[in-house]
């Protein structure tokens, strides 16, 4: 092995050694403390700490040249940005935009919150318009700054953007989470990223790829962007979204694991393993993060039309319910013959078979909501229709004049079917949560049905706030289609998850019962 320093994945200095017990001792006795990457065979410092890894390694490991240079832009940084006053000066968020909008005024204060922060997580409800803000925001910076602006968004939010860019005049670098850039140019970047939540898994690509940008020496800002920061409820989350703008929480990971995600060690098969995937002292957490995560809702800022969710209990016949226990049964007794052959995993068993009944409870909700969305369109109501399965999007898109919005389709031809469908070219939407739930305004429609929800409460709010949004103007009704005890769990798995987020991110102040899914699925399994 060869002695070196170089970059790591998320911008920090690795640096590569054989074991040698001297070296070892001068690398713990480094101040910012390192860590042991077991996985990369090598320790990881922050970049505050180059000059004394300098100092210790005396010259004795060689510098790769991509860490050379980020080290020697540390030491010519970029000049001081102006004050705050004369940046929100710049941003002229009370002007008119070039096709005549205004901003809200909860926009105009998440511009002036953004330019007084170099690294913020702007954390409103879908429909409150952060692309907007961000932007006027980004344009003080280039007027003022010489920045230039990198979007990161998924491609089906690209047209969007630059929509906006080009009602306020501005040039954007687009980039998907797919393929997000490795470099920043000299003169300074402004860095936004789009639906933020991409980035909740650190062990991923794309949130290793949104580290390094954010600790690039010539990053100006990073303001990142999501609706739901913690999608499922859970700290562990959010420690990647505050490790990007730098907050002092994410600093330490393993404290931080500790502190909110009820980290330990537990024996798995023969050896520890760290678990951190709880909740815990959620009000400090909050009052911790509020300084940079912005949250607010819709109720709080806009005079929008209500938004009612109507629950729609279902009951089967006695020969439906036996079909249903009959296919059910069928698939319990599969997954165990599989579990029996090793193909699957036995501990598994019980949330496999909730997604199975999941499935086959779609198929027995058909009737039902073939008649409602008939009945609502015979009235000439605009609806739209969610579902997790592709073969039930498609039986109700067989009734009659309807588009439908699934990943088959590239972004381009997502956005005609949206267009037809907002134009009243068609009265029936039906879409897949993973296309339909993500970036479209549908507000045209005043009922909306989710046929089943989403397992995180982010999914089912996003869904439904794709129609209750900034320009509606009437008021909506979500209808949920409930069928027996599996779709009561979800449904009481969503609220649980919700309080725990809003726990977080707004201002609630009362502690939480929280239980275990698996668990939960059990006793479900048990009565059944």
């Amino acid at each position: 092995m060869r002695c070196l320093l170089r970059l790591g994945v998320t911008g920090r200095i690795e640096v590569v050694s054989p074991f040698d017990a001297v070296t070892q001792a001068q690398l713990r006795a480094i101040r910012p403390r390192g860590r042991w990457l077991g996985r990369r065979s090598c320790w990881e410092f922050p970049l505050e700490a180059a000059a004394a890894l300098k100092a210790a390694l005396a010259g004795r490991f060689p510098v790769e040249p991509e860490l050379a240079q980020w080290l020697a832009w540390m030491q010519q940084p970029l000049p001081p940005l102006p004050l705050h006053r004369e940046l929100v000066q710049a941003a002229a968020a009370d002007q008119p935009l070039g096709d005549g909008r205004r901003l809200f005024a909860h926009q105009r204060a998440a511009v002036r919150w953004l330019l007084a922060r170099r690294g913020a997580v702007l954390a409103d409800a879908m429909g409150l318009g952060k692309t907007l803000s961000a932007l006027v925001a980004a344009r003080a910076m280039v007027r003022l700054a010489d920045c230039r602006i990198l979007v990161l968004a998924p491609v089906g939010l690209h047209r969007h953007w630059q929509a906006e860019a080009a009602a306020l005049g501005l040039a954007l670098e687009l980039h998907s989470w797919a393929k997000p850039p490795t470099e920043l140019p000299p003169a300074g970047t402004v860095l936004i990223a789009d639906e933020a939540h991409y980035a909740q898994n650190g062990h991923t690509n794309r949130s290793q790829a949104l580290l390094r940008l954010a600790r690039h020496p010539r990053l100006r800002a990073i303001w990142l962007l999501s609706g739901t920061p913690m999608k499922n409820g859970r700290p562990a989350q959010l420690f990647p979204l505050l490790a990007a703008i730098d907050h002092p929480l994410a600093r330490d990971q393993r404290q931080f694991e500790e502190l909110f995600c009820q980290g330990h060690w537990r024996e798995q098969g023969g050896r520890r393993v760290w678990q951190a995937n709880g909740a815990s002292r959620l009000e400090e957490l909050q009052r911790l993060t509020r300084p940079l995560v912005l949250h607010r809702r819709k109720q709080d800022c806009l005079d929008l039309p209500p938004k009612h969710r109507r629950l729609l209990p279902l009951d089967l016949g006695e020969a439906e319910a036996t079909g249903f226990q009959y296919r059910l049964q069928r698939t319990i007794d599969d997954y165990r013959r599989r579990a029996a052959r090793g193909e699957v995993r036995r501990d598994a068993e019980s949330l496999a078979v909730l997604t199975a009944l999941r499935r086959i409870a779609s198929d027995y909700k058909l009737p039902a909501a073939v008649a409602l969305v008939q009945q609502l369109l015979a009235q000439g109501e605009s609806v739209v229709v969610f579902t997790a399965f592709l073969h039930t999007a498609r039986m109700l898109h067989g009734l009659g004049e309807s588009v439908l919005l699934t990943g088959a389709l590239d972004p381009q031809q997502r956005q005609q079917q949206v267009d037809r469908f907002q134009a009243g070219a068609v009265p029936l939407l039906v879409a897949t949560y993973g296309t339909g739930g993500l970036g479209f305004t549908l507000h045209r429609a005043r009922h909306v049905l989710l046929i089943e929800r989403p397992w995180t409460p982010g999914d089912a709010e996003q869904a439904e706030d794709r129609c209750h949004r900034i320009g509606m103007g009437h008021a909506l009704t979500s209808h949920w289609l409930q069928l027996g005890v599996a779709d009561q769990l979800v449904d009481g798995l969503i609220a649980s998850k919700a309080e725990r987020i809003e726990l977080v991110l707004g201002n609630r102040q009362r502690s939480l019962e929280r239980r275990r899914l698996p668990a939960m699925v059990r006793e479900l399994l048990e009565s059944w």
